[in-house]
């Protein structure tokens, strides 16, 4: 994992970028350098060096926001088979050629930039085909998995090696075994084909047999000399990171599991930085993105007013009351997406999948988050941020505050259009899928940046285009 901005990032992910940005360069450096003529070069020779270096670099730039648009680099989400991965590298391969082609045509030479795309086209083609191949061989193999050592037997160890076996981390994580601690019971059968080691041995001659990369201490309790503190510093001053529960999940799930965790942790841990250089940065991104959404967005909302206005009666733009930053409430813009008497007898409920409520066209734009575009006039007020919680209602907060631990963390910033959990999470409707979403809103909260801001609205790119956690 490599830290960046306190979010952290696979390194696999940063290898498979890499790795296409170099395919995508080297095809446009020699196509561009092979062809003669073109509109950047003097009759009859290829394109300068310089300006061949430019068109690479720019081009490069493109195809990676699209690949990441597509959902290519995701981690931490739903896997996608190798045959679903080449086809989300292709149709971002198209949509690049045709961006590239477009803009060579309006420099006035459609036909060098045909000739141009028939030579780089194959090889970024082969490229990405070579990357997501050696990509998925490797996490079928589990090469570079980390050798993972659990401290504990419990209930909270088995989650963890289970967690560390499914498909969207088995391929970075190899679990050695369990180290008991004086409090567990040992079950060997829940164990399965795991290794439980004796206590008679020390955690470090366990690490050195085992060339263990990791130590994760898995024990909720750890008062009273149950885990060996001494053992784990040693480890830790040889170079070996230990973990608890909540450090694991952090950087594994990018979440912050509130079931195992204790306020000593919040106070004393890093993240929860909300400066005022933050908020400034925050609010510049917020207004200029938002402003441009909006300009963008304007064609699709006026088709949705009208088709909402000729389908059912009732008002275009639904208001609601929502909590928003220091437990505040602000009205919630959307468009009507239910019946106009869809709460007629003025209890509040949570919208279910297939909920009957919602009208056909409601259906069609709650898939595709047009919804949730008028919101953005909520940013420009200042009321919403483009990223961060989704705000919920205040008879659901009440609820909610009484039954998930600190709830009230995700009032400390502004509500978001769409959010971490939003991108990490299918859609629910329950109690516990609420506190689900509530463990990546405090991640979100504790580690909020910039670059996660970003992260955040590429990736909802991807969850829309391909209705992952579709309502």
């Amino acid at each position: 994992m490599l830290k960046v901005f306190e979010h952290h990032v696979p390194m696999s992910t940063l290898v498979a970028l890499l790795a296409d940005s170099a395919f995508c360069f080297l095809a446009v450096m020699v196509a561009s350098m092979q062809l003669p003529g073109g509109p950047f070069a003097a009759q009859g020779a290829s394109v300068p060096m310089a300006t061949a270096l430019v068109l690479a670099a720019a081009f490069t730039g493109v195809m990676s926001l699209l690949y990441s648009f597509v959902g290519i680099y995701r981690s931490g989400s739903a896997p996608v088979s190798l045959g679903g991965m080449l086809g989300r590298a292709f149709f971002a391969l198209f949509m690049g050629s045709c961006i590239a082609y477009l803009a060579l045509e309006a420099q006035g030479d459609s036909a060098y930039a045909l000739r141009l795309a028939g030579r780089a086209v194959p090889i970024m083609a082969a490229g990405a085909i070579t990357v997501r191949v050696m990509v998925y061989l490797a996490q079928r193999a589990s090469i570079g998995a980390r050798r993972v050592l659990i401290v504990g037997t419990g209930e909270e160890a088995h989650a963890v090696a289970a967690d560390l076996a499914a498909s969207g981390t088995s391929s970075r994580h190899a679990v050695v075994g369990f180290y008991p601690t004086s409090t567990d019971a040992v079950d060997t059968t829940a164990s399965g084909a795991l290794t439980v080691f004796s206590s008679n041995l020390s955690i470090g001659d366990i690490v050195r047999q085992q060339g263990v990369d990791e130590v994760i201490v898995a024990v909720r309790e750890q008062r009273g000399g149950s885990v060996p503190m001494d053992q784990l510093l040693a480890c830790r001053i040889a170079g070996v990171p230990v973990l608890d529960l909540a450090g694991f999940f952090e950087r594994a799930r990018g979440e912050v599991p509130i079931d195992s965790l204790k306020a000593s942790w919040l106070v004393y841990g890093h993240g929860f930085v909300q400066g005022s250089l933050r908020r400034l940065v925050k609010r510049v991104f917020d207004v200029v993105s938002s402003a441009v959404l909006l300009v963008l967005a304007l064609p699709v909302m006026l088709i949705t007013a009208i088709a909402i206005k000729l389908e059912s009666p009732g008002p275009v733009i639904y208001r609601q009351e929502r909590v928003g930053l220091g437990g505040r409430s602000f009205m919630c813009l959307k468009f009507r997406s239910m019946r106009n008497d869809a709460e007629k007898d003025g209890v509040a409920r949570w919208a279910t999948q297939n909920d009957a409520r919602v009208t056909r066209v409601g259906a069609l734009i709650r898939k595709m988050r047009i919804d949730e575009l008028p919101q953005l006039v909520s940013v420009l007020r200042g009321e919403m941020s483009m990223v961060g919680p989704r705000p919920e209602r205040p008879s659901f907060v009440t609820q909610l505050k009484a039954q998930i631990p600190y709830y009230d963390i995700r009032h400390s910033v502004k509500p978001g259009v769409t959010g971490w959990a939003q991108v990490r999470y299918s859609y629910g409707a329950s109690l516990e899928d609420a506190r689900r979403k509530h463990q990546f809103d405090l991640y979100y909260v504790k580690n909020n940046s910039l670059f996660l801001d970003l992260l955040v609205l590429i990736e909802t790119v991807s969850v829309v285009l391909f209705r992952e956690g579709a309502r």
